[in-house]
């Protein structure tokens, strides 16, 4: 299967690649600047620069592939309003998408309980997911809690805190 990974210089991306290209698939990476050093995997695989926030740059992205994660968020950097980045970003990736004729959308989204108090992180991640659904082909959204692994954003804060 042609598969796009975006997201994927991230932990979750970093550890999926591999596990793709060992099942045998073709996997494109999306990256959102391809002069900053990539991981060693990316030497097996396509790699194109392209950003959610400018849909000029997709359709290249999502030509041809039958499948695409989309792991990419919006909280670094220093700008507010991430929020809003996150319904931009997939609003755009969705509708693009859905015009390259991908199949299916696979998200990773954050795992909220019904009734329960959540913070904006939590509750944007919920938002993106409805935008996929909305304006996108198929989607496959799964839920999790906090992923720590080494190398993962989870792990640095909590590393950072135990320090």
């Amino acid at each position: 299967m042609k598969v796009l990974v975006t997201g994927a210089t991230g932990y979750i991306g970093g550890q999926l690649v591999p596990r793709l290209l060992d099942e045998g698939h073709s996997v494109r990476c999306m990256v959102r600047n391809a002069s900053r050093p990539l991981p060693a995997v990316f030497k097996f695989v396509k790699v194109v620069q392209a950003d959610p926030l400018r849909p000029e740059t997709l359709p290249a992205a999502l030509e041809g592939m039958e499948a695409a994660y989309y792991l990419i968020h919006s909280m670094s950097g220093d700008e507010q309003g991430f929020e809003e980045r996150d319904r931009r970003a997939a609003c755009n990736f969705a509708v693009a998408a859905k015009a390259a004729r991908v199949q299916r959308v696979i998200y990773l989204g954050g795992l909220i309980t019904p009734g329960s108090i959540v913070s904006e992180h939590l509750k944007s991640r919920k938002e993106t997911g409805a935008v996929l659904r909305n304006f996108g082909p198929p989607l496959t959204e799964f839920r999790a809690g906090i992923i720590v692994g080494n190398g993962s954003i989870s792990f640095e804060i909590i590393r950072t805190l135990t320090e």
